[in-house]
């Protein structure tokens, strides 16, 4: 057994988040304080209540003051955490563990960044040159590394490339199509299949459209033990399965890695489904939140979290499966595609999704068919193929399911 698992201990009761974009007009601070206090609103409570903090940010801060500062919080455990594009999602597992373990009545995750006004784009850090047997990150740029999926996958699975274009090409569509129904979306524009399929290329088949942008933005959530979930709200997320599993970066020079699949997605994905008690994850879950810094990517995702057989994502994306209205909606708010990714924010922000879909607190527009589920997952992964981590989520509407 990899973890014991907090299945229906703890609720998330609040929620809020920011609008993500290219925000010249807001900083950090005001990214925090609008995330804070619009979580406390909708929890009808106030910071007072909240025991302790978990503050999840890349390049945004380098402590627990970065949001005790802003918020004029006194007296109060805040932690900073970090775990590459995971850093979101890092936050709410500490703040759900700290309260399933009894340590605090009420904690906050929150996650924010600012990525535009520092001209970055994604995970950036100095990395000292070496031979190649230290792995990829930061020696070759994000895209070059994501594109090798494209190539292994086809020659593996039999797609002529012609055919995986338009696979990429339809999630970008249908991503485009979800995101310009989300008024906190960065790009609020559809997008046409002809026009994401001549952009121009940025690395191997991956053209502009393929990959998500760059935004700012923050996004916050409130957890308490459940048997005082409705304390707070009527309508609470029940937390079931927390899963973060970290490789050992040795893809770049193992010769049985294919570059076909994330392994350490789909250790993350078992270890969640056994904590949730999740035996067919495509017929159980209501919705999925993932991933997406490239389209290729959302492709191997849909195999390696077991929403299609291997070898088969392809046929599935083009069906219309994973569509808004589809069997399994993924990305239903746009993804990274629609909304970038500050990091600290992302693994967060999907969770919202989550919370306003399963909770029917969106519009008819943009509403999920939940075919009578109540499961929602959300992923996120850090670093790149062959050497990543990777976290998997599941909240649901009932406790015991």
């Amino acid at each position: 057994m990899a973890s014991n698992g907090i299945r229906d201990r703890v609720a998330i009761v609040g929620m809020s988040c920011t609008a993500f974009g290219e925000r010249w007009d807001r900083s950090a601070d005001d990214l925090l304080v609008e995330a804070v206090h619009g979580a406390t609103e909708s929890a009808s409570t106030n910071l007072d209540d909240i025991d302790a903090f978990w503050l999840g940010t890349y390049l945004s801060g380098v402590s627990g003051m970065t949001l005790s500062r802003p918020l004029r919080i006194r007296d109060k455990p805040v932690t900073r955490v970090e775990n590459m594009c995971v850093t979101g999602s890092e936050s709410l597992r500490g703040a759900c563990y700290a309260v399933a373990s009894g340590a605090y009545d009420v904690a906050m995750a929150v996650g924010v960044e600012k990525l535009k006004d520092s001209g970055y784009s994604g995970l950036t850090r100095a990395s000292i040159p070496g031979d190649g047997t230290g792995g990829t990150l930061g020696t070759t740029t994000a895209p070059a590394n994501f594109s090798l999926l494209g190539p292994a996958y086809a020659a593996k699975y039999g797609v002529h490339p012609r055919e995986l274009k338009e696979v990429f090409t339809r999630i970008a569509w249908k991503n485009h199509a979800n995101g310009a129904r989300n008024p906190r979306a960065q790009f609020r524009t559809p997008v046409a299949a002809s026009t994401i399929a001549r952009s121009p290329l940025v690395a191997g088949q991956l053209g502009v459209f393929d990959c998500s942008g760059v935004s700012d933005g923050a996004a916050a959530a409130i957890v308490v033990r459940a048997e005082d979930a409705h304390r707070y709200t009527d309508r609470p997320l029940y937390v079931k399965a927390l899963s973060c599993v970290s490789g050992d970066a040795t893809g770049n020079v193992d010769p049985s890695y294919d570059f076909t699949t994330f392994p350490e997605v789909e250790a993350s994905a078992r270890e969640a489904y056994r904590q949730a008690g999740v035996r067919d994850p495509r017929a159980e879950i209501a919705m999925a939140e993932v991933h997406d810094c490239f389209t290729v990517t959302e492709l191997v995702l849909m195999e390696d979290l077991g929403f299609a057989e291997r070898g088969t994502a392809w046929k599935q994306v083009l069906a219309g499966t994973f569509d808004l209205t589809g069997e399994l909606p993924v990305n239903p708010d746009g993804g990274l595609k629609a909304f970038g990714h500050p990091v600290g924010a992302s693994g967060l922000r999907m969770l919202f999704e989550c919370w306003l879909q399963l909770r029917d607190d969106v519009p008819a527009d943009r509403r999920i068919a939940q075919h009578g589920r109540t499961l929602g997952l959300t992923h996120n992964l850090g670093g790149g193929p062959g050497e990543c981590v990777s976290f998997v989520s599941l909240v649901g509407t009932e406790p015991n399911d």
